[in-house]
């Protein structure tokens, strides 16, 4: 018989996390520690995006799922040190949505997304008073994510271009100095970093996501160079094989058919 609902609750995934990591449970969940579960969390979110792009309701709640694992296995290992557990987990977060969001729980006022986002942003930095603007960056997130994030903090306070043509103008700057430089050196590594740092801040200024904006690049070229191949097979011939100018044919029609 299958189980009901109240056996698949939250309560019970404490449960079962606990019995696993148990002196006579499962030898590998035994194993485990903070340290090498790492990647399994970095990999679970991946996967849960993946389904949230793909829109696919029942493969995102089972990866969604598969966090919440890993958060209550992350919670588990702390409880057998005495260090913290999952209620100390929820309240932590509990605190602080209540603490960043005082247009709802307090007497603040915020009626747009962009003065919430404002808000928010000051608020961590009254939490973080005397740390840095930028300190507390995870330096594992992805470097466009990194980079978008690095700006925003330093925009709060007060770093910024006045208006998105400075920042053009900076771009056009960051294009000629790599142009200086010579190929595979560490100037032109250097100047190149200097230059997508600058493009994620034109984004920024945009309201663009740098990192999703490349993702969906990404994507479109995938989508038009896997076209590209098919038709090249149905050609009987191979990309590798056929010359630049009918590959850019090839390119155009795939470009073409991909806005169609």
């Amino acid at each position: 018989m299958a189980p009901d609902r109240h056996e698949r609750s939250f309560d019970e995934l404490v449960r079962i996390m606990a019995v696993l990591r148990a002196p006579d449970g499962c030898p590998w969940d035994r194993e485990q520690t903070h340290m090498s579960l790492r990647k399994h969390l970095v990999e679970e979110a991946y996967e849960a995006v993946a389904a949230i792009e793909a829109g696919d309701d029942a493969e995102m709640a089972d990866e969604l799922g598969d966090i919440l694992l890993q958060v209550v296995f992350h919670a588990q290992i702390a409880s057998e040190d005495g260090r913290f557990d999952i209620d100390d987990v929820a309240d932590a977060i509990v605190t602080k949505l209540r603490r960043r969001h005082p247009h709802i729980f307090a007497d603040a006022v915020a009626d747009t997304a962009a003065e919430v986002v404002e808000r928010w942003d000051r608020i961590k930095r009254t939490e973080k008073a005397g740390k840095g603007a930028l300190a507390g960056i995870a330096q594992t997130l992805p470097a466009l994510t990194l980079a978008e994030k690095i700006s925003r903090r330093a925009v709060g306070v007060g770093f910024e271009w006045e208006t998105v043509e400075d920042v053009w103008d900076k771009v056009h700057e960051e294009i000629e100095e790599l142009k200086e430089t010579s190929s595979g050196s560490p100037e032109a590594e250097d100047e190149l970093g200097d230059l997508l740092f600058t493009v994620v801040n034109v984004g920024r200024k945009m309201g663009v996501d740098p990192e999703q904006a490349l993702r969906g690049a990404c994507a479109k070229f995938t989508r038009r160079f896997t076209d590209m191949e098919q038709v090249a097979a149905e050609m009987g011939s191979d990309l590798a094989e056929m010359g630049t100018d009918d590959m850019e044919a090839l390119w155009r029609r795939a470009k073409e058919g991909d806005h169609a």
